[in-house]
């Protein structure tokens, strides 16, 4: 049976260290910053509790990651109890944090040194996504790397892709958050509209469910967004972190996201309304209160 080690479970990291647990076929141990969380996961999923990152690591021959931000993960591979100083020659390092593409290419420089291979695999799909075990992966990193992380990733996911050299990943998954903001601004609008026009939305969202304008966040929000409902989901902290590394990427290779900018600050006027945790689909409640403010 192999040893797999998983760092971070958080709202996504949990549930896909559960599938790769349930899959069979893995030994899996487990760490996390609150040990609560990760005794937790232990009793549901009879796996193995670690009490450091560097601990998780020794004898894995895969260790999966699932942090915050870049400085997240430099500390949980670089740093004093880092799972560098844990692993054996051979092993392989899998980040599924959302980060910057120069991090990950840090990160898999020093690791070839250490003769570790890592894959950068950031996930779409959201918290939804990760407790169905249906997430899409893409994945960065040498196309050997990528052949011997790919069937430990499917556990968790229904699509598992391989978009190039280290970085890639990250990369795409900037491409897939810039438009996906823009789809959710566009939906915002067309359903505020359709509400100052008088419509009867469920009709109208009928009408349009099979036409040019479908899209996941059509199908699966446009009722959450009527009804005025955010409590769930990707959050408005989240979704900015995510913009602010599209929006430097875009500052290092010359890309102009004139729109991705905008729509950033109309997630940051959500924060300020109070909206941190709110769903990345609030943005309607942004159009509604100005609505309200101009009535009154």
């Amino acid at each position: 049976m192999k040893t797999v080690a998983w760092i971070g479970l958080g709202n996504m990291g949990y549930p896909m260290a559960g599938h790769l647990r349930q899959s069979g076929g893995c030994d899996v141990v487990v760490h996390n910053r609150s040990p609560e969380k990760a005794a937790r996961w232990v009793n549901e999923f009879d796996g193995r509790m670690a009490h450091s990152q560097l601990e998780a690591a020794r004898r894995a021959e895969v260790v999966f990651i699932s942090a915050g931000n870049d400085d997240d993960l430099r500390a949980i591979v670089f740093g004093e109890e880092g799972v560098l100083q844990g692993l054996d020659e051979g092993a392989i390092i899998v980040d599924h944090t959302t980060t910057s593409a120069v991090v990950a290419i840090e990160i898999q420089a020093l690791a070839k040194k250490h003769g570790i291979d890592f894959v950068d695999a950031p996930v779409s799909g959201g918290e939804a996504g990760a407790k169905q075990g249906s997430l899409a992966v893409m994945a960065g990193g040498t196309s050997e790397s990528f052949s011997r992380a790919e069937p430990f990733m499917k556990a968790y996911s229904s699509q598992v892709r391989h978009v190039g050299p280290p970085g890639a990943g990250q990369l795409v998954k900037m491409v897939n958050q810039i438009c996906t903001v823009g789809i959710i601004q566009s939906l915002a609008e067309g359903l505020h509209f359709a509400r100052q026009a008088g419509l009867d939305i469920p009709v109208a969202m009928g009408a349009l469910g099979n036409g040019a304008a479908r899209s996941w966040q059509m199908e699966n929000r446009w009722e959450t967004m009527m009804n005025d409902l955010f409590d769930f989901g990707f959050a408005v902290d989240w979704i900015r972190k995510d913009l602010s590394i599209c929006l430097d990427e875009a500052r290092r290779n010359g890309a102009n996201l004139p729109t991705t900018a905008l729509i950033d600050q109309f997630y940051a006027d959500l924060q300020a309304m109070g909206g941190n945790n709110w769903d990345s689909s609030s943005l309607i409640r942004r159009l509604n209160t100005s609505q309200l403010a101009e009535e009154t």
